[in-house]
């Protein structure tokens, strides 16, 4: 059987039931999510986040909806940060942050989590460009006799846009560090996430440093949004690998529509 990966941003839930089933449906081994809200203090179903002008509507605990349809998966949640959503006019202290979910059929041998850019914030969302984090998991495939890791990250976002700058080289930097803490390096590799960079980004080339290269410009693709996207630029997601994973099948989905990201796919057989 082959191994299936999912890296999606889940877009704080804003297509909620949809995303759920395509979540519950996909059938995939191992699931990395960004943009995960989880709210303890709340029953409330949706709350609103604010910055300056912005509104936008938050599931307030997704990250538990997502485990409940995924039950033969084993959980994991990484806040980038603790700030403050609304349910009306009342402040709810809420995470958001990635989320990593593994099949209970691949053991999950080795695991680490760090921030790329900045550091938690408990009591805030931070100034932009806000703190970011990654999470890396090494599992063993049994159908291969082999482990393989896995990581994934949400780039860090500035207003100006996704070309590079001294903080996203200095991330970049960061995260080939925090790659080499969770994977040996004798191994298969998988690097994925809403990066929110350019396809001329110098993070591939220092990502490339690790024998890594990407799969949607590699392989031609030029979209990683859905129509629910409307600004102009059309890469944000990315899958990476190393030589020695053996691809069957890789795609950015373009329905159902559960975001306004695609999900990418991989498949190694």
């Amino acid at each position: 059987m082959p191994l299936r990966i999912l890296s999606l941003n889940a877009w704080g839930g804003r297509i909620h039931d949809p995303l759920l089933r395509y979540l519950a449906a996909v059938d995939a081994d191992v699931l990395c999510l960004q943009e995960v809200v989880r709210t303890p203090a709340s029953s409330a179903d949706w709350l609103t986040y604010r910055d300056a002008d912005v509104e936008l509507p938050q599931r307030a605990n997704l990250y538990e909806e997502i485990r409940a349809v995924l039950p033969d998966h084993d959980a994991f949640f990484a806040p980038v940060a603790r700030g403050e959503l609304f349910d009306g006019e009342i402040p709810v202290p809420s995470e958001f942050g990635l989320a990593t979910f593994v099949r209970w059929s691949h053991a999950v041998i080795g695991q680490s989590q760090d921030f790329i850019h900045g550091a938690f914030l408990h009591d805030q969302w931070g100034p932009h460009p806000r703190a970011r984090n990654a999470h890396g998991v090494r599992i063993f495939d049994y159908a291969a006799g082999a482990p393989i890791t896995i990581v994934q990250l949400h780039g860090l976002r500035d207003p100006a846009g996704k070309h590079d700058t001294p903080t996203r080289v200095a991330q970049a930097d960061a995260l080939v560090d925090f790659i080499g803490r969770v994977w040996p390096g004798d191994e298969r590799l998988v690097v994925c996430g809403d990066l929110n960079v350019l396809p001329d980004s110098v993070t591939f080339e220092k990502l490339a440093t690790l024998g890594l290269s990407d799969l949607v410009v590699g392989r031609g693709f030029n979209d990683t949004r859905t129509s629910l996207y409307q600004k102009p630029g059309r890469y944000a997601d990315y899958m990476l690998v190393t030589s020695d994973v053996d691809v069957s099948y890789f795609e950015p989905v373009a329905a159902p529509e559960v975001s306004d990201h695609r999900a990418l796919v991989l498949e190694i057989g």
